[in-house]
């Protein structure tokens, strides 16, 4: 039973969440022919405060300080 994890920021809407489960469960099935009802979608999000690139988190970035 294949288990993927994605991690991404908070924000999204619902809709994008459900297709990319979809398009990813679509991807594990193609790739290596496992079961659609086999394969389990994870998805975590995180705050901007606690997703940082180069040294800034998110909520640094868009605040400008």
């Amino acid at each position: 039973m294949p288990v993927l994890t994605v991690q991404m920021r908070k924000g999204r809407s619902s809709e994008a969440k459900r297709d990319l489960i979809r398009n990813v469960t679509d991807a594990v099935v193609a790739s290596i022919g496992a079961k659609r009802e086999n394969v389990r979608v994870l998805i975590h999000e995180v705050d901007d405060e606690h997703f940082g690139v180069g040294g800034i988190s998110y909520a640094e970035r868009e605040s400008g300080t």
